[in-house]
């Protein structure tokens, strides 16, 4: 049960690191071939927006990190659930403002992952 924690929440943290780098560094390049319906000339106006979007994915990917390094067994799961809250939630409003696949990438896997550590 922990390595399968531990692989989901190594899984969302590296996709949460994808979407720092997304976002904050290739934003106006890869940016333009993810998001094909959003105007052209709205990507430079958005940097400064998408780079600040992409450092709070960047604490989430930390948090999740910082459980790997836990030792104390309630500490690490109240860690845990905190930030695969966080994402999960995340993921919720993204499906409902933005894309419903946002709940499919962000939000369900971060779901499974806090369903599995409540039932450690």
């Amino acid at each position: 049960m922990e390595l399968l924690i531990n692989l989901f929440i190594g899984i969302i943290a590296v996709f949460h690191i994808y979407i720092l780098w997304f976002e904050m560094f290739a934003w106006e390049t890869r940016g333009r071939k993810v998001f094909k319906h959003f105007p052209a000339e709205l990507f430079p106006k958005t940097k400064t927006l998408a780079a600040n979007q992409g450092l709070y994915n960047g604490f989430l990917a930390a948090g999740l990190i910082w459980t790997f390094f836990i030792e104390n067994v309630e500490w690490k799961t109240n860690i845990a659930i905190f930030f695969l809250g966080c994402v999960a939630v995340a993921g919720i409003y993204g499906a409902i403002s933005a894309s419903k696949k946002i709940f499919f990438v962000q939000g369900l896997p971060a779901i499974i992952a806090l369903i599995l550590v409540l039932l450690r």
